[in-house]
């Protein structure tokens, strides 16, 4: 019961910053501003969160899980380029599940790509995600993690068509369809990811 009420309150946080956050802009946003619209007390938002950046990290970093978790999830006999896909495109599909939510999601990732703090902090998490998805990729493959190039070079091929897929969603200003690019981008990579 307690750790359901901390994940509410943490949610709360997250939501009233992230809201907070693209429609004003990093520096225009307070933590008491952040606390007020989740309805805590300001001490309360550092029981869960350092700063207004840590929101932001607490987001991509389950971003990241998902990814993994569905690379994981995926039949053994897919082809790597397909579980891949399906593993990226967990976050573009949650962004995009509804107008009002791609719109939001849509700002969130701009505010992420434009503030240079988020973007250094989302670069460190990308690190983190390869490291992961190669880990799964190594244990779904059978490869050796000491020898093989091919996951840890399939999984940033993968996040770099992730990348460049949010940059050309938030330059478009949502007006490219995002599930669209990332067919397009793995249409691209897919050859290179199918010769292991």
């Amino acid at each position: 019961m307690a750790e359901r009420k901390r994940r509410l309150v943490s949610n709360e946080l997250t939501e009233a910053a992230l809201q907070l956050l693209a429609s004003k802009g990093f520096d225009a946003v307070t933590i008491d501003e952040i606390a007020t619209t989740a309805g805590v007390s300001k001490r309360t938002f550092f029981r869960y969160f350092a700063s207004k950046e840590d929101v932001v990290v607490q987001f991509l970093a389950d971003m990241g899980a998902g990814m993994r978790a569905e690379l994981a999830a995926r039949s053994a006999d897919e082809r790597p380029s397909a579980a891949l896909r399906s593993a990226v495109a967990v976050p573009i599909a949650a962004c995009t599940d509804h107008a009002d939510h791609a719109d939001r999601a849509l700002r969130v990732v701009q505010l992420i790509l434009r503030t240079p703090a988020l973007h250094a902090r989302f670069l460190e998490r990308q690190a983190q995600w390869r490291d992961d998805l190669a880990a799964e990729l190594t244990h779904r493959l059978g490869l050796d993690p000491d020898t093989d190039l091919y996951p840890r070079l399939a999984a940033g091929m993968a996040l770099n068509a992730f990348d460049t897929v949010l940059h050309r969603w938030s330059e478009s200003d949502g007006g490219e369809d995002p599930t669209e690019l990332i067919d397009r981008a793995f249409a691209v990579i897919a050859p290179a990811l199918d010769a292991v």
